[in-house]
């Protein structure tokens, strides 16, 4: 079993410069392994990536929310497949199987009904139960201003560190981490990270 996230980057027509969310992009996606094998961005704004944990998934789909979303007026749409493997290719674009199938097909649903993240996987009640909560949570993710996608983004990668240790990379103190982390619903997206990837565990661990 693996995962697939198909995504597209909204509004990037209005960047003059690409490289503004290129490039942090390809640093994010570099982190899962090699491009074309593992990851590719295509038709100048849209990008697939495999990420062999599937209980890993969600969260980072969230990362590169967050990494996009601090890129003023920037947005991502992405489609989470979950599924068996069929064929590699040398690109993952020419790869195929389950999990490349449903995450295409989701996300061609993605502007259908107007969401920006969503899985199909093979158990359709944890989809149902997942995409409910995904769709709540996009509420507040979808209105992150890049400032709260930057201390989200950097949380994320960083989540060991205590809110006075990422203050002093921001430059801002410790209480206004904690309330900047508040406004973003930090502690309530990762309660959701968590409960996907128990879930997703679980399904997994029956196979």
């Amino acid at each position: 079993m693996t995962s697939v996230i198909t995504g597209d980057i909204t509004n990037s027509r209005k960047i003059k410069r690409q490289d503004r969310w290129m490039v942090p992009l390809k640093r994010l996606l570099a982190k899962y392994g090699n491009t074309p094998s593992t990851w590719e961005i295509y038709r100048g704004d849209s990008f697939q990536l495999e990420v062999k944990d599937p209980a890993d998934a969600l969260l980072t789909a969230i990362k590169i929310k967050a990494c996009i979303k601090s890129i003023k007026e920037l947005d991502v749409r992405m489609a989470i497949g979950i599924g068996q493997k069929s064929y590699r290719a040398r690109r993952i674009t020419q790869s195929n199987g389950q999990a490349f199938i449903y995450s295409g097909e989701k996300f061609e649903s993605l502007k259908k009904f107007k969401q920006t993240l969503a899985i199909k996987s093979p158990w359709e009640e944890l989809d149902m139960e997942i995409n409910l909560m995904i769709s709540l949570a996009s509420i507040i993710m979808d209105k992150w201003s890049p400032i709260s996608a930057e201390l989200i983004n950097l949380s994320l990668s960083n989540r060991k560190l205590s809110q006075k240790e990422i203050g002093k990379k921001l430059g801002r103190t410790q209480s206004s981490i904690s309330e900047r982390q508040k406004r973003a619903h930090y502690n309530e997206i990762m309660d959701l990270e968590a409960f996907y990837r128990k879930k997703v565990q679980q399904q997994l661990h029956v196979l």
